[in-house]
């Protein structure tokens, strides 16, 4: 097991797995549960799954495809997409599923992360904090898959978050994701300051040395992967792969 948690973030679309580039221009990349048994052989840490429509389609988590990938995964998995109610949570815990990622129900429902930490622990519920730059360079929080704008710094919504009893941070820049730009550790420096929760940077990493960089220079507790860990390089076909654990490893610790 790593020392620092490099974390496989995957996109589901209905039933299938996708990429975006900056929540937008889904690019299809295939079957999850074929998808989890590639990552398996890989002995993968630890995945997170994402529906990235459920909330905006205002429908539950697809229980269905969520059961037959926990059936089928061998590590710890953590799942975020239309969670807004402590019974949703229940029922994705049950299937065998570790941490919620909440992201746009907090905005509205505050309590929802108090009510199911109360229940499972702060250690099982992670708030997804996605930020984009304005055009004057200010950070600024946004919900529902990119597409409101909450008007609130992400120093701010973190500390919201973390008083409510949220767990972690899963902080995404919506700028660099899918980009391969390299992670925004301006933004991840801000962030780690501002809150004692963990936080998971993600959004456009694109080598072993820029996940070191933002452990080591910007202060993320862990990383998450998204195109790096479903395509061959940047422009090139799918290929599901891992960073190799020995120079990840080195990098790292």
């Amino acid at each position: 097991m790593l020392q620092t948690r490099v974390i496989p973030c995957l996109q589901l679309r209905g039933e299938s797995l996708v990429k975006t580039i900056q929540f937008n221009k889904f690019g299809y990349i295939g079957d999850p549960v074929n998808t989890v048994k590639i990552f398996n052989d890989l002995y993968v840490d630890e995945l997170a799954f994402m529906d990235i429509t459920a909330t905006v389609e205002k429908r539950e988590p697809n229980y269905k495809i969520l059961s037959e990938i926990s059936d089928e995964c061998f590590m710890p998995l953590s799942y975020g997409g239309g969670i807004d109610s402590l019974k949703k949570a229940e029922n994705v815990f049950k299937i065998g599923f570790e941490k919620m990622i909440l992201n746009s129900a907090p905005f509205y429902n505050l309590s929802v992360i108090t009510d199911i930490a109360k229940i499972y622990g702060s250690q099982a519920i992670v708030v997804a904090v996605d930020v984009k730059k304005n055009i004057w360079g200010k950070y600024e929080v946004y919900s529902n898959s990119a597409n409101i704008n909450q008007k609130k710094s992400p120093k701010e919504w973190v500390k919201q978050v973390e008083d409510a009893g949220a767990g972690e941070i899963f902080l995404t820049s919506i700028d660099r994701e899918g980009t391969w730009k390299g992670f925004d550790n301006i933004l991840i420096k801000q962030v780690a300051e501002a809150t004692q929760l963990p936080v998971i940077a993600n959004g456009g990493a694109n080598s072993i040395d820029n996940i070191s960089s933002a452990v080591k220079d910007a202060g993320a507790s862990a990383v998450a992967l998204g195109s790096m860990v479903v395509y061959q390089a940047k422009d090139l076909g799918v290929l599901v792969n891992f960073p190799d654990r020995e120079k990840l490893e080195n990098a790292i610790r």
